[in-house]
């Protein structure tokens, strides 16, 4: 992915530092924690985010915030986040005009260990994140050497498709398919709970191909690779490949994101077509 040299986001909040956010909770958590988080959600039907609030906007720890501070100068890692969610808001931008409306940029977090957030205290095991409730992805980059070494997802479109796909989360909170969902909360059982966030998660999935598409066609930044790259993410990270690495045995009832397939399904459509109107999850017969 040639991603050098294009324009990097001001969007970029950093707290690794434990300045600017009000670093909570003292203690890093490995790396090793997170893959367990992960294989919770297949595991047992617990989706770490539903835990913090973020789908219901829970409500925000009482800290003391700072003022945000910018990546530092030459840091490449931040240099490549902060690029790919420029052209995330480039794409999106584009996308709602043309369909009449204004595209309101989200915040990307950077920290390490926890952070409060509008949904609660946010924590690095739980993997990269969304808060509806103040429209901010959290991300702590230990992440993506465990996507790499643990998750067997290397590459750095694979970690692009990461940073699109929580930011398709926002395009939802944006057209309103996140509150539905949260409407639902309490009203339907788990089983039915958990199959609306299969189709949340992989309709942020389409999302996420929906930005390589129109991001592919605007700068031609793909190398050879990097799409099987992303496809190979969305296979690890799938429910039955958690569920499978943990117990030996698949359980479609306690998904919550996805099977592999699933996951490679949508996003591919996205990135084929380009289309908001194809990666309509909820109406679909079959994911």
């Amino acid at each position: 992915m040639r991603w050098e040299g294009n324009r990097e986001s001001d969007n970029v909040e950093d707290r690794r530092s434990g300045g600017g956010g009000g670093f909570i909770g003292g203690r890093s958590i490995g790396i090793g924690t997170i893959v367990v988080a992960l294989i919770g959600w297949g595991v047992f039907g617990i989706n770490p985010l539903t835990t913090i609030g973020v789908l219901s906007g829970g409500g925000a720890p009482q800290v003391q915030q700072g003022p945000a501070q910018r990546p530092p100068q030459g840091d490449r890692e931040a240099a490549f986040v902060s690029t790919v969610l420029a052209s995330t808001e480039d794409v999106w931008a584009q996308v709602f005009q043309q369909g009449g409306a204004q595209y309101r940029q989200p915040k990307l977090v950077l920290y390490r260990g926890a952070t409060p957030t509008a949904c609660g205290t946010g924590q690095s095991a739980m993997g990269p994140f969304y808060c509806p409730g103040d429209q901010k992805v959290y991300l702590d980059m230990d992440f993506f050497d465990t996507m790499s070494r643990q998750l067997g997802a290397p590459g750095e479109f694979a970690r692009a498709y990461v940073i699109a796909h929580e930011v398709g989360h926002h395009v939802q909170t944006l057209l309103g398919t996140t509150g539905k969902v949260d409407g639902m909360r309490g009203r339907v059982s788990q089983r039915e709970q958990n199959a609306l966030s299969v189709r949340l998660e992989l309709q942020a999935d389409c999302y996420a191909g929906i930005w390589a598409h129109h991001s592919q066609q605007a700068k031609n930044w793909l190398e050879q690779g990097d799409i099987e790259s992303a496809v190979n993410a969305a296979e690890q990270i799938g429910d039955d490949a958690l569920q499978r690495q943990q117990t030996g045995t698949v359980r479609p009832d306690a998904f919550t994101h996805g099977s592999s397939a699933q996951r490679v399904r949508w996003f591919t459509q996205g990135f084929n077509t380009g289309s908001v109107q194809g990666c309509n999850t909820f109406n679909a017969q079959s994911l």
